[in-house]
């Protein structure tokens, strides 16, 4: 088995990729070999950008032998074929959310990776922040007695109003739910863990948006999803949770997670951040506030960097695979079930991994 620093290889040099890439470029046991994107100028800004000393085509990436883990920052529509590519060649592959557009394609992306001995990890890793991590430790501690509910909501009037070319948020895998609802959703299973069946409603304010800024300004397009969701989900330990996500609220909310349990109730920090305050409440007291613990605040990347770790462990990665397609058929069914009305089951599972240690420091030398 390989052992000392996992060679990683970015595929998809948009935006995005200056997140990961400032922090990858970072942590010891990384090495980040490669830069690759289908426009091959950019790859190479990239990489001279932050260092890295390969750029080129994604098949390059695939075919270097320096390589072991592939980062896939493409584009969603993208995220299950390029992934298919890098198992195919014997690459683990991380991949910014959503794992897939659909459930079985996600399905038959872990299959293919189980039969090839590689490992998926997936997006967001923000549950991995030391916010999110030290509202974990606070549960298992029994903190707030026992977990019963969570409620959770982000609201805005949607990104149409500052977004230059906003179009694919309002398409099939976008919407307030597909674009926010994985940082609340896997917060919540991080938390309470597998999911067993969801009911929701779903609306759409107008079936044309109007774009709000940049040189394409007074645009309009169609709106093809629900721009507002709201949906109650059951899981497998007891607990309940009522999630909130929408596109059509002039009154903007977002960051909001509070866990009740049978001695206190618990505002979790910002799902789509790494660090932030938790505050805690009794029914007798005012809120008490205990600042977030541990090392793990660097930003994106914390995923790639524990999966590293996990691969050269012999382990499983925190923000597996298996947890990315649970929360993708989370989000399926409730789109389905705002469809028809009723309850649906959620079939898929995934172990619950233990909480970070409050000493797990991502810029140490663990590899050697």
């Amino acid at each position: 088995m390989a052992r000392g620093r996992v060679g990683v290889a970015v595929v998809g040099c948009g935006n995005i990729s200056n997140a990961y890439l400032s922090n990858l470029t970072t942590f010891p046991d990384l090495d980040v070999v490669f830069c690759a994107d289908l426009d091959i100028e950019r790859a190479k800004a990239q990489a001279a950008q932050y260092g890295v000393p390969q750029a080129g085509t994604v098949a390059q990436a695939l075919d270097s032998p320096d390589v072991e883990l592939i980062v896939n920052l493409t584009i969603p529509a993208a995220h299950a074929p390029v992934a298919e590519l890098a198992i195919a060649a014997g690459k683990h592959v991380w991949i910014e959310k959503p794992l897939a557009l659909e459930t079985e394609s996600g399905r038959a992306l872990l299959a293919a990776a189980d039969a090839a001995n590689v490992q998926v990890g997936c997006a967001p890793d923000t549950v991995l922040g030391a916010g999110l991590q030290t509202v974990r430790r606070l549960l298992d501690a029994g903190t707030i007695g026992t977990p019963q509910t969570a409620l959770a909501l982000m609201q805005n009037s949607g990104p149409d109003l500052w977004h230059p070319d906003p179009e694919f948020f309002f398409r099939r895998g976008g919407g307030p739910l597909y674009d926010m609802g994985p940082y609340y959703l896997t917060a919540l299973a991080m938390l309470f863990g597998p999911a067993e069946s969801v009911a929701a409603v779903g609306r759409r304010s107008r079936e044309r948006r109007v774009i709000g800024a940049g040189p394409r300004t007074g645009a309009s397009f169609d709106v093809e999803v629900p721009t507002h969701v709201s949906a109650l989900i059951n899981y497998a330990g007891g607990q309940a949770a009522t999630l909130v996500m929408s596109f059509d609220s002039p009154l903007g909310r977002d960051g909001f997670i509070e866990i009740t349990g049978t001695e206190a109730t618990l505002a979790a920090p910002d799902p789509n951040a790494f660090d932030g305050d938790v505050r805690v409440r009794t029914a007798r007291d005012d809120w008490a506030i205990t600042p977030s613990t541990g090392a793990s605040v660097a930003g994106r990347g914390l995923g790639v960097l524990d999966m590293a770790r996990a691969i050269r462990d012999d382990g499983r990665p925190r923000a597996s695979g298996e947890l990315a397609l649970h929360v993708l058929e989370i989000m399926e069914a409730i789109i389905a079930s705002a469809d028809t009305g009723a309850f649906v089951p959620i079939r898929t599972t995934f172990t619950a991994p233990e909480a970070l240690a409050e000493e797990w420091d991502p810029l140490a030398r663990t590899l050697a």
